[in-house]
């Protein structure tokens, strides 16, 4: 039955799909040089969807609806604002590729896969799930490999599909063992089952780890990582942005409530194993950006690492670090998309990504150099800016759950990354372009670029400074799963 509560709970979705049929309409009547307007329509659409949900979509008590298919509770009802946000942003980014921007359909795969995180986040069935990572996953195959006259993207697509499809097969053999062992594939109930204990400890390690495949690959956690850099530096760059934010943010709201929810008998051991590949994901990440000098790369090795930080948040197994968790992905998007964003907007004007590349950018555009500088310093978390906040809650939460040793890794790992972000602002602010006049070479920006910049610079600062009403909508969402 159609209630309102129905309606409210896929809210955001049904704003989606309308904006999609608007770009499938209007686009067709659109002149080749009007068609980056798709690009104002879907991150205007989505900003305005996520207020319409704001004021119509916010959720009461948890909620199963459609049949127990979907949840209706705070956590999805966070992330899917995150995914909406991160979407919009993304848009403003493609406006301006020289290729994609002028294609209505890289917005409408961008939409589509929108969608199916937002299923991600609430879905609390097994088929519903499956349904809704394959929803987001194919338009992003699709968007990674998008420039056919480029053959590292063809390739980035190609090995983005491979690996994927590989990933989810594996996954979906778990998910299959999980249903033929409880006999159901609703995940609230699929914990009350396995609490009989007539499931071995061996066999629930075993289900656990097909699983922890499949949404390794999704959050990029090491050894999983390893299409990561090369689909990312092959992908138009606001793709890759958009891969390592909302598409890892969505790997974790699907590990959290699954794991959290549906598999608390086997805490044990998947807290375990999750701890050993956190540890392992931040350390192998961060040593590996160390050589890098394209700067795609090293940013793909960067968010390899951040996902072994959040991943303390999972491994503490508490209220505290489901909201860290969620707060953490929350200044990661924000912060990460203004890395890419940047990067786009330098090698839109310059069409050079190395790192050598950045020298003198402060006197080309400084504007365009102290958003770097921001964005650089929220990822190595230094204050006052998110990425500092958000370790700190993920750190506490781990600290918490007697993960102290985790913990102390982290902090380490944070000190290396401090290094190599630091040396990307080393040529941006301390070396000069050889024999040339900076102010001859400006790095103008647009005016999509500029806004987008100029949203996610203060919500990367807000977020950092006005943590508490960002972390209490992050608490409200931990606590729907206790």
């Amino acid at each position: 039955m159609f209630t309102p509560i129905v309606f409210a709970s896929i809210l955001p979705e049904i704003l989606i799909l309308v904006l999609g049929i608007l770009i499938l309409i209007f686009e067709p009547f659109w002149k080749e040089d009007q068609r980056r307007n798709a690009g104002w329509l879907t991150a205007g659409g989505l900003f305005t969807a996520i207020i319409i949900s704001l004021l119509f979509g916010q959720p009461g008590e948890p909620t199963a609806v459609l049949g127990g298919m979907i949840r209706f509770d705070w956590l999805g009802f966070f992330f899917k604002l995150l995914f909406m946000f991160a979407g919009a942003a993304t848009a403003l980014l493609l406006m301006d590729h020289e290729t994609a921007g002028r294609r209505g359909e890289a917005y409408l795969l961008l939409l589509a896969s929108l969608l199916g995180m937002n299923l991600m986040a609430v879905s609390s069935d097994l088929v519903m799930l499956y349904l809704a990572i394959e929803t987001a996953s194919i338009p992003l195959y699709i968007l990674a490999g998008f420039l056919l006259a480029d053959e590292r993207s063809t390739e980035a697509g190609f090995k983005y599909l491979l690996f994927g499809t590989l990933a989810s097969t594996i996954m979906l053999y778990g998910f299959s063992l999980i249903f033929g062992f409880s006999g159901t594939t609703d995940i609230y109930k699929i914990a009350e089952i396995f609490s009989t204990g007539s499931i071995s400890p061996l066999l629930g390690f075993g289900l656990l780890a097909l699983v922890i495949i499949g949404l390794g690959f999704k959050m990029a956690i090491v050894p999983f990582h390893f299409w990561a850099p090369d689909v990312y530096q092959g992908s138009p760059t606001p793709v890759a942005g958009f891969l390592s934010t909302a598409s890892k943010a969505a790997g974790f709201a699907v590990i959290v409530r699954l794991f959290f929810v549906g598999l608390p008998e086997f805490s044990s051991s998947w807290t375990l194993v999750l701890a050993a590949l956190s540890a392992i994901t931040m350390t192998v990440g961060n040593l590996l950006a160390l050589p890098q000098t394209n700067i795609k790369r090293l940013l793909a090795y960067s968010s390899v690492a951040h996902a072994g930080y959040a991943l303390i948040g999972v491994v503490a197994f508490s209220q505290l670090g489901a909201a860290s968790v969620v707060f953490y992905l929350a200044a990661y998007i924000a912060t990460n998309l203004l890395a890419f964003g940047i990067v786009m907007a330098f090698s839109r004007v310059t069409g050079l990504e190395e790192i050598t590349d950045y020298v003198g950018l402060s006197r080309r555009n400084p504007f365009m150099a102290l958003m770097m500088l921001a964005a650089f310093l929220s990822l190595a978390g230094m204050p006052p800016f998110g990425g500092f906040v958000a370790k700190i809650f993920v750190f506490a939460a781990g600290v918490q759950a007697n993960y102290t040793w985790l913990v102390v890794v982290g902090i380490i790992n944070s000190i290396i990354g401090v290094y190599y972000y630091l040396n990307v602002m080393k040529f941006v602010y301390l070396y000069r372009m050889p024999g040339e006049d900076e102010e001859k070479h400006p790095v103008p920006l647009t005016s999509s670029y500029s806004i987008a910049l100029v949203v996610l610079v203060i919500g990367v600062i807000l977020v950092g400074t006005v943590f508490a009403p960002f972390f209490s909508w992050s608490d409200a969402g931990a606590l729907n799963l206790f």
